[in-house]
């Protein structure tokens, strides 16, 4: 008798196989983007969330967050510049890296920094394969239908791209400010083309930041691909907050944010306790003594 099965029964197994793995009570053991298709076509919201370094990438990644972006907010939250414009690539890999050794499980994205592809789609594809072997499942960028030949070029490389449109941090100055995108009917018009532009290059995902809730729903309901939302409303696919804001490690955060914690408070009373431990000789104690 064969040991092969008939092939009648072959035939079950690829795509039913994969069907019954990937049901209801599938817990991938890597977010891949397949996943995020699957979460939004089953209106499922994508929970997504910044790291900078492999020990906030640990808890994050914990908690079950199917997305964390290394952004290139890590210079106006950690590294006390004024905006994002003076990271550089160098320290996107540096955290791009820490952030993939602390994680197990999250669908990893790191922001090309300022001047890292606005020269030409050569320029991007380059500095998206850095971010890559650093750990990277997918690069994001802001702009645009004008940086669609951009994306289509990172994508033709092998790598995932996120677009990034509505507000865009590292356009600052030529916006005037953290201004609210779309708020009228050719700039609606403007974001939508901008949407599907760049999802027909290649984009796997879209953040809209700072854009009006009703324009972020038109944005989804027209995209094949997942949104993510940032000051955009309710109706996205996600939504994304930096870590530092949603903790509550900040004196001021912006009006859209919601604080789900007081990380800077306990860490300041902790800081405290530890000062005046040491001062009234109470730490170290024996028992920390060897």
């Amino acid at each position: 008798m064969s040991d092969q099965l008939p092939e009648a029964a072959h035939q079950e197994n690829v795509e039913e196989a994969v069907s019954r793995l990937e049901g209801e009570q599938f817990k991938p053991s890597r977010i891949r983007v397949h996943h995020l298709r699957k979460m939004m076509k089953a209106h499922e919201p994508i929970t997504m969330i910044t790291a900078y370094d492999a020990v906030i990438a640990r808890l994050v990644d914990n908690a079950g967050v199917e997305m964390i972006l290394v952004g290139d907010s890590i210079g106006n939250t950690l590294l006390g510049y004024s905006s994002t414009v003076p990271v550089t690539m160098e320290i996107m890999e540096t955290a791009t890296a820490a952030v993939m050794r602390g994680t197990n499980r999250a669908f990893i994205v790191a922001d090309l920094p300022f001047g890292s592809y606005e020269e030409s789609p050569q320029q991007a594809v380059h500095n998206a394969l850095r971010l890559v072997r650093a750990g990277a499942d997918a690069v994001k960028l802001e702009g645009g239908a004008h940086f669609a030949p951009t994306v289509e070029a990172i994508t033709n490389a092998g790598i995932n791209v996120v677009a990034h449109i509505g507000y865009t941090p590292q356009s600052d100055a030529a916006l005037g400010g953290p201004r609210v995108q779309g708020r009228n009917e050719r700039d609606e018009d403007r974001l939508a083309q901008d949407a599907l532009a760049l999802e027909k290059a290649g984009a796997v995902a879209i953040v809209l930041e700072l854009v009006p809730a009703a324009v972020a729903q038109r944005i989804t309901e027209i995209s094949h691909i997942p949104t993510i939302g940032i000051g955009a409303g309710p109706h996205t696919n996600g939504q994304v907050l930096v870590w530092t804001d949603m903790a509550g490690m900040s004196d001021w955060v912006p009006r859209f944010v919601r604080r789900f914690g007081e990380v800077g408070k306990a860490l300041t009373d902790a800081t405290s306790a530890y000062r005046d431990a040491v001062r009234n000789r109470e730490f170290p104690s024996q028992e920390h003594s060897f």
